[in-house]
């Protein structure tokens, strides 16, 4: 069974992502910031990383920058989900190593799509 880690510091959306995702039949855990979500990675690594960009101490950017380089989690896919909507924020993340890049308010279809298609990498 494949492990999402949902970072966002709006609880409402860990929530919301997360009955998304179980309801699928897919295990969540969570984490609030961009600090937490790399000692969960640390102690269990994931199969996908889905996060917010603006959060506080550590945000999404570097967050999958540390992902990316770091060799024993780059390969772990990273979906950035966020409100940021221009397409710089969306180049600036692809620059930043994440797999794919969808913007708040998601379609849950699109959303379960798309973390489908990451975890089958």
């Amino acid at each position: 069974m494949s492990m999402v880690l949902i970072v966002d510091d709006s609880q409402t959306l860990r929530q919301m992502l997360s009955d998304l995702l179980q309801e699928n039949g897919i295990t969540v855990d969570l984490a609030i910031n961009g600090t937490e979500a790399k000692t969960k990675i640390q102690q269990n690594q994931p199969d996908l990383v889905i996060t917010d960009l603006v959060m506080p101490e550590m945000n999404g950017y570097e967050l999958c920058r540390w992902i990316k380089n770091s060799p024993s989690t780059q390969s772990i896919p990273v979906l950035i989900c966020s409100t940021k909507s221009e397409e710089f924020d969306r180049y600036w993340g692809m620059k930043q190593g994440a797999d794919a890049y969808i913007t708040k308010p998601f379609h849950p279809v699109e959303m379960l799509k798309t973390v489908k298609q990451l975890l089958r990498r």
